[in-house]
């Protein structure tokens, strides 16, 4: 199983894209995590109003973006994680599917990524097909393609919340 963690912070709009590309997907084997940081911009009544369509989700204050990672994985029961944040989609409803069929036991499985600019297709971010230090030192496979084992979070730890921009690097 796959858990897909949304964390969003007064993003409405992004929050409804993002939960209707996910129940979109033709694939079913997942459970859909969403982490609200206490919006106040009507996400925590769109929340309620799809309870029944998500697995799991919370809305109050949060420490920042990290902490409301760390919430999601400390529930999340998926093999695999996979943080696609509010306002991020899918390419398409089979994207999950095929995805699935490449989960091949390997502890962090990444793809490229399309980066968008105003709903507009700006380019695809190419990510090597084996990451080095060089690699990781200057750039990381984006949080919108990667799947990470679980099992990795329990034995190395969660995100450092101490740091602000730099926890997933860490």
């Amino acid at each position: 199983m796959i858990s897909i963690i949304t964390i969003n912070y007064n993003n409405h709009l992004g929050l409804e894209c993002t939960v209707e590309s996910v129940q979109n997907q033709t694939y079913t084997n997942f459970e859909h995590i969403i982490i609200d940081g206490g919006s106040a911009d009507g996400s925590k009544e769109y929340l309620e109003s799809q309870n029944d369509k998500i697995n799991y989700w919370i809305s109050e204050p949060d420490n920042g973006i990290y902490n409301a990672m760390n919430k999601g994985i400390k529930v999340a029961k998926g093999e695999y994680l996979f943080f696609l944040n509010s306002g991020d989609d899918f390419v398409n409803s089979k994207a999950l599917q095929s995805i699935a069929q490449s989960l091949s036991g390997e502890d962090i499985i990444y793809f490229n990524i399309n980066q968008v600019s105003n709903f507009r297709k700006v380019k695809v971010k190419q990510v090597p097909s084996e990451l080095s230090f060089s690699y990781l030192y200057h750039d990381l496979p984006p949080h919108q393609s990667t799947f990470i084992k679980k099992k990795l979070f329990n034995d190395y730890g969660n995100y450092d919340e101490s740091l602000k921009i730099v926890a997933d690097w860490k």
